[in-house]
């Protein structure tokens, strides 16, 4: 939980994968939480909350217009 999560817009990231999403939402969750991996109680609660965050973020990214870069 040392590193920072990284941008992953253009153009300091190109070719940005579903999974390269998914880390960061794990790694924001963790952060937040404070748990690197929940208990079992809390497990259901922390992959949904990851989930939401993957979404949010695949949202966000397919969104955002970069200036001078074609739109997507």
């Amino acid at each position: 939980m040392c590193r920072n999560i990284k941008t992953l817009r253009p153009p300091f990231a190109e070719g940005v994968t579903e999974a390269d999403i998914r880390a960061a939402a794990l790694q924001y969750v963790r952060k937040v939480s404070g748990f690197q991996r929940p208990a079992a109680h809390n497990a259901e609660a922390f992959e949904r909350a990851v989930d939401a965050v993957e979404v949010a973020t695949a949202e966000l990214l397919s969104s955002l217009r970069v200036r001078g870069a074609p739109a997507r």
